[in-house]
Parts: C-alpha cells; structure tokens; sequence
C-alpha cells in the first residue's frame, strides 16, 4: 500500500513564521537525509491528521509529493501541542531502495483470547513489547509484526527470536545479541483459585 502526503517548500523560518503557518491550518515539517539537503516544508493540518490516525502512516514508506516531485521517505518525529489537537511540526527521513532503513514496526498480537493460559487457565495477557527495531530494504518493510498466542501458558512468554519475521526483516535486537521479552502470561488470582478448585476430589 502506497500512502502518499502532499507537501510544498517553505521559505519562512523561524518561530514568527511557523506560527503564521499554524494559524492558516498548516503544519511546518522538514525532510532530511540522502544526499541531498535538509528542506523545510508545509503541510495541510487536516490531511496530515487524517494519515496519522493511521498506524500504516507510522511505519510505512511514505511518498512525499513536495511541489509534483516525488520522494520515498520515513516519518521520524511528530511533534503536538501538550494539551490542543494540534500538530506543531513533522520530520520526515528520505530513504534509499537500495539502503537498508532502521525503524520500529508495530506488534499485533493474536489468538491471545483463545490460548491455553487465557482461555483454561484464567491468566491475562502482559504486553511488553507493543514495536520492535528493525533493519529492512524500503520494499520488504512490514506494516505490522504478528505475534501468535496460541500456544502460551500461564508463566510463560514469547521472547524476540520467536517471532516470525518476513522475508528480509531482521531484528536489531537479536543483532545485538539481546532476546527480550514480548508477552507473557500472567496467573490470576481467580485463575489461581479456579486451578485449585479443579484439582480438588469430590466429597
């Protein structure tokens, strides 16, 4: 899926001028990296806070149309205003095809609701992890990550080098010789209970 964002140069700077921007219902942002120079941008507020509602936006490859040219890039940093509905200014990271990227992908995690710790045991699900760090050519970067509960019980977890990667993916963490934890399975007290409730001879 290609998501594209409309863009056009800025040549104001500074403070004065990026509040003039945000009072027209534009977002000042900068595109950098490549070899080519950092240039300042506008947005339209409304477009760029429909794309961010999207977790797609967050971890895809973005198409920057910057006045009809068009460039592959990443987006870095949003920033948003502490307590308005308003975003006060976007970095965007120009990519290469044929350069590996570093970024993190959401986790989805499924069938958690079905696994033998849930469902038999009456545990809960523990999310540690909701994104990982990756290292991908642009083309083979996943919107999301799937993390399958299926098998889990109470106590025990899905660590980083279990998780199925596609195709090109390969994990920073487990690079870096680390293999945290992603979720576990945590016993309840009504779990607990029930177990015991289980185990115990009729009268």
């Amino acid at each position: 899926m290609s998501i594209e964002i409309k863009a056009t140069k800025r040549d104001g700077q500074g403070s004065g001028a990026s509040r003039r921007l945000r009072h027209a219902g534009r977002v000042p942002a900068i595109v950098y990296g490549g070899d080519k120079a950092p240039q300042a941008l506008e947005l339209d507020h409304h477009e760029l806070v429909l794309g961010l509602r999207h977790e797609a936006f967050h971890s895809s490859v973005l198409s920057l149309n910057l006045d009809g040219e068009t460039q592959s890039v990443l987006l870095k940093d949003v920033q948003v205003h502490p307590y308005k509905p308003r975003v006060l200014h976007v970095d965007f990271l120009r990519v290469d095809a044929t350069h590996k990227i570093h970024t993190k992908v959401p986790l989805h995690f499924v069938n958690a609701e079905g696994c033998p710790g849930v469902k038999l045991e009456g545990g809960v699900v523990s999310h540690v992890m909701s994104e990982l760090d990756v290292t991908c050519l642009p083309a083979a970067l996943p919107e999301f990550i799937e993390v399958d509960l299926k098998d889990l019980a109470t106590g025990h977890s899905v660590h980083v080098s279990h998780l199925k990667l596609p195709a090109g993916v390969e994990s920073v963490l487990l690079h870096r010789g680390e293999d945290p934890t992603v979720a576990t399975i945590l016993a309840t007290k009504a779990g607990a209970v029930e177990a015991e409730a289980g185990e115990t001879p009729a009268a």
